[in-house]
């Protein structure tokens, strides 16, 4: 699970790069623009692993 939501993170910061950098939505593009239904999905579920890491760390520097 921790794999999966690493590299959505990283997606995201890909996404988010080329949005700065460049002006372009990567997964918007890919997935029929930025508020489509699918797209939306997408940017969710980057969102959750994001969270889901900061939520593991956290558990993970409590147990050191």
């Amino acid at each position: 699970m921790r794999k999966l939501a690493i590299i959505l993170v990283i997606v995201g910061a890909l996404n988010w790069g080329g949005i700065g950098a460049f002006g372009v939505d990567l997964l918007g593009n890919v997935f029929g623009g930025t508020y489509e239904v699918l797209s939306r999905m997408m940017y969710f579920t980057v969102g959750l692993a994001g969270i889901y890491l900061i939520m593991t760390q956290k558990l993970e520097n409590k147990s050191d």
